[in-house]
């Protein structure tokens, strides 16, 4: 039985659906104005983790992330460039899309754009209005009142006198209360043409806030299963996500028995760098695109999911080089038997228990990934058909994370940042040379050339074929 830490509740919880065997998840995505980082990687991988353990354990999952196409910083960033809106963001998208591809995630369902949503906005900024939660100043801007709706904080766990205007809110004049946030923005003389919109309130744009809640709503409804995206988004964000899609659906007079805007809520730990929190601010951040050059996606990916998707992770080249060597592990013993295959396994398998019982503890990864070491390990001690299973077994386990679905082969001679000095063909030539030197009877330069190839982080296996095989270490 799936469990789930709720952050609304702070507390895991038995994982019950809407509508039974259907689960319908909303997810925040990118804002595109520049490459995205590690960051951004890490929520895309979680929750690509948690639709395929869903839809491993049988759920009919609708799965939508978004894109924030409309934003002060992509706006800045044009005008800086002397682009259009358009242009920027497109080019942008186009990129995230090769960034996920090579790390080899899923796409979305469906992957709504803020700009094609416009007019859901403003219908819900309207419904806003007329429940008397938001409300015109005299620049233009419309605001939502934060006092007037009972039990705004609860996502956050903040009273209002603890909270604060915070990242992305804007104190502009005229407010009522610095906690007001704008839901929809009036264009400044300066600002192009593409980032207008008309409205009843005049030209401008929507705020960062009452998109997520107007793509949510549109395409999952008023009342969903799960909302997911970093922690940093927790507030304002996600807060304010719930105070204006509950308070255009109920307006001041929510009772507590009306169902919530969405039932579970869920967020990924940031990625720290040194101990900090990564951030272009700092200048600590890494490009998806950049890491992937030293690294294997699937090292990547594992990396990620060493942790549980909760906790906070320190980012360094020696971290991902300790995931490629356990994932090595894996390969390696995958390495000993022959056409390994995925299988389905039933509850009479204690391995595929131990993975669910992990996994269905509020997806934890980490405890589902030791059992995939412990099976390696029990694979090692066996031999015959008993190993043979074993193996489809730890191949048919790793493929829920979509891990260990290459030739190990393919895996196990990939490069890494500290040792792709030497290639393939001339570690085949090293080895046609040690083959060589054996036949001569020359056992010193054959053992020199092992010795040499292992400094440099090669493993040879004699085979009792006569065939040597090569991995890295």
């Amino acid at each position: 039985m799936l469990q789930i830490y709720n952050t609304l509740s702070r507390s895991k919880q038995v994982f019950k659906p809407i509508v039974p065997g259907q689960v319908k998840m909303y997810v925040c995505g990118m804002t595109v104005y520049d490459f995205c980082h590690i960051g951004h990687a890490r929520v895309m991988i979680v929750f690509d983790m948690a639709v395929r353990w869903l839809r491993a354990s049988g759920y009919e999952v609708l799965y939508v992330r978004n894109i924030t196409d409309i934003d002060d910083k992509i706006i800045h960033r044009a005008i800086e460039n002397g682009e259009a809106i358009s242009a920027l963001t497109q080019r942008f998208i186009d990129a995230m899309h090769v960034d996920s591809d090579d790390l080899g995630l899923m796409h979305p369902d469906q992957e709504p754009r803020a700009t094609d949503f416009i007019e859901q906005m403003k219908g819900m900024i309207g419904k806003l209005i007329e429940n008397e939660l938001a409300y015109q100043v005299e620049d233009g801007d419309v605001n939502f009142a934060v006092r007037l709706l009972p039990g705004y904080g609860r996502l956050s766990g903040k009273s209002l006198d603890e909270l604060n205007a915070g990242e992305r809110v804007t104190i502009s004049g005229g407010k009522r209360d610095p906690l007001d946030f704008v839901l929809w923005k009036s264009s400044k003389p300066e600002e192009p043409a593409d980032t207008r919109w008309k409205s009843p309130w005049g030209e401008g744009r929507p705020g960062w806030h009452i998109e997520c809640s107007a793509m949510s709503c549109d395409l999952l409804g008023e009342h969903f299963d799960i909302h997911g995206g970093g922690a940093d988004l927790q507030f304002p964000h996600h807060e304010n996500e719930i105070a204006q899609s509950e308070g255009a659906l109920y307006g001041k007079e929510r009772k507590e028995d009306d169902a919530p805007f969405v039932n579970y809520w869920m967020h990924n730990g940031h990625i720290r760098v040194n101990e900090e929190k990564m951030s272009k601010s700092l200048g600590n951040f890494f490009l998806i695109r950049d890491v992937l050059k030293s690294f294997d996606p699937e090292v990547i990916r594992f990396f990620m999911l060493k942790a549980h998707y909760r906790s906070p992770i320190n980012y360094s080249d020696i971290q991902l080089e300790e995931a490629r060597s356990g994932l090595a592990r894996l390969y390696t013993a995958l390495a000993q038997v022959q056409d390994t295959h995925i299988e389905v396994l039933d509850s009479k398998n204690s391995w595929a228990k131990r993975f669910a019982d992990s996994m269905n503890d509020d997806f934890n990864t980490p405890e589902a990934i030791a059992v995939l070491f412990d099976l390696a390990s029990e694979m090692n001690r066996t031999q015959g058909q008993e190993r043979q299973l074993l193996a489809n077994t730890l191949k048919s386990l790793g493929a829920s994370l979509n891990f260990l679905q290459r030739e190990p082969t393919s895996f196990l001679q990939s490069g890494t940042k500290q040792n792709d000095g030497i290639g393939p063909e001339q570690i085949e030539e090293q080895i046609e040379a040690r083959k060589q030197a054996k036949q001569m009877k020359d056992f010193t330069k054959a053992d020199l050339i092992r010795k040499s190839l292992l400094e440099q982080g090669i493993i040879l296996e004699d085979k009792p074929s006569g065939i040597t095989e090569w991995r890295r270490a």
